[in-house]
């Protein structure tokens, strides 16, 4: 007969399970320390990065020293004390909101003052109510990349500022009068060849500087083009911007907005580089220099159209590896020859053959922004004109508002009107 076990445990055995949880109650709260300690080692480090971050000087140099040792920083917010902002970041309540001046898909984006310095910057206020899993990521990309491609054709971030709740975080940004599109769309007449040749020089200097820093945008066009009223451009919204690597890894191909969007990824492309930011780049050329869009598409099948019809069919010969896509066998009933040449006929050969060396459908064979600022274009005549010679325009982001064209002048009176601005 088996032995049979005491159903109570003796004494001994009381005072070894006593022990045993004794033992284990005290590991817990070892761990329990070490979470905490380690926990206020992360928020410690997140509060110096950001300090880092905010006392950022303009020197290029310096930032991206500072960058490489602090290029992982979290932005998991710690619990919030009755204290008015976040350590280690500003007071939103240090800017006076003057007028909204748009609302996107990651935040809005207002006019402000400084209280005690009285600067004007863009306060942009980031879209955090609904977010579940804390800091957003399209912000988080953001920002790194403006801290890391400080350029001066590329808008600049100030500081990061907050509210009275970890909902409200904001970007301060320098205020920049207009944007392309805007000024495009108002513009009587067309900017002048040499007007064309400094904005496009801006745009390249700041783009071979972005891809120089292994950043690809992913959303260049005409709204995202700041200019002010000295003639200065500045490249805005990096919400889409990436870090690329060799070797590439794939990157979702919907991006960049429709009409600018390289025929790569219209085609699928899930592995791509600096060549889509070309390809935008070529269509915003293209739109300086006819004052319109270049292919307005209503879809990504009419937006294909739209470039066939242009730049031909792409064959395995012009563009290797195109017959791969799925799409690239839908039927297309357009002209089969590039038609460029005849569309800008009344520009120059060098700018048109610019024009096409971004255009170009084989990514590989696409023009960098360090080549085409080498290009003959721009050292043809007419020279690029100064900035500062650029007129101003009103600024809807300031609130300003379209001047009237002045009435004629009575008749036989030897006053002149006024020019109305351009």
């Amino acid at each position: 007969m088996p032995e049979q076990r005491a159903h109570w445990p003796s004494s001994s055995m009381d005072d070894d399970a006593h022990a045993q949880s004794d033992k284990e109650q005290s590991a817990v709260k070892r761990k329990k320390q070490r979470l905490d300690i380690h926990e206020a080692k992360v928020r410690e480090s997140a509060r110096i990065s950001l300090e880092n971050k905010r006392r950022s000087t303009s020197s290029q140099v310096q930032h991206e020293a500072r960058y490489e040792h602090s290029s992982t920083y979290s932005f998991a917010a710690p619990a919030r004390s009755d204290h008015p902002c976040i350590e280690g970041c500003g007071s939103v309540s240090s800017y006076e909101v003057l007028n909204r001046i748009e609302e996107g898909s990651y935040g809005v984006v207002s006019r402000a003052r400084h209280k005690e310095t009285g600067e004007i910057v863009a306060l942009k206020q980031l879209k955090l109510d609904k977010e579940v899993y804390g800091f957003p990521i399209t912000s988080l990309r953001e920002i790194r990349t403006l801290f890391q491609a400080r350029h001066p054709h590329i808008v600049e971030i100030k500081e990061i500022v907050v509210g009275d709740t970890l909902s409200q975080v904001y970007l301060v940004m320098e205020f920049v009068e207009n944007d392309l599109k805007t000024i495009l769309s108002t513009m009587r007449t067309r900017f002048l060849p040499s007007e064309i040749k400094t904005l496009m020089r801006q745009i390249l200097s700041a783009v071979a500087s972005m891809h120089s820093h292994w950043i690809v945008h992913r959303d260049l066009k005409t709204s995202n083009l700041l200019m002010t009223n000295r003639g200065r451009m500045k490249i805005a919204d990096f919400g889409l911007a990436r870090m690329f690597g060799d070797p590439l890894r794939e990157m979702t191909s919907l991006v960049v907005t429709l009409w600018y969007r390289a025929p790569e990824l219209l085609l699928g492309t899930k592995i791509y580089d600096t060549a889509v930011d070309m390809w935008s780049v070529g269509c915003i050329f293209a739109e300086l220099l006819l004052k319109e869009p270049l292919f307005p598409g209503k879809n990504e099948t009419d937006q294909l159209s739209r470039i066939i019809r242009l730049l031909g069919l792409p064959t395995e010969s012009t563009w290797p590896g195109y017959t791969k896509f799925a799409k690239a066998h839908l039927k297309h009933s357009v002209h089969i020859q590039n038609n460029i040449r005849h569309h800008f006929r009344h520009f120059s050969k060098a700018t048109i053959d610019l024009l096409k060396s971004m255009l170009c459908y084989d990514p590989s064979k696409r023009i960098s922004a360090d080549e085409a600022l080498e290009h003959p274009y721009f050292h043809e005549p007419p020279v690029p004109a100064h900035p500062d010679t650029f007129g101003s325009f009103p600024s809807s982001a300031a609130g300003e508002k379209q001047r009237r064209k002045s009435p004629p002048a009575p008749h036989g009176a030897h006053t002149h009107t006024a020019h109305p601005l351009v």
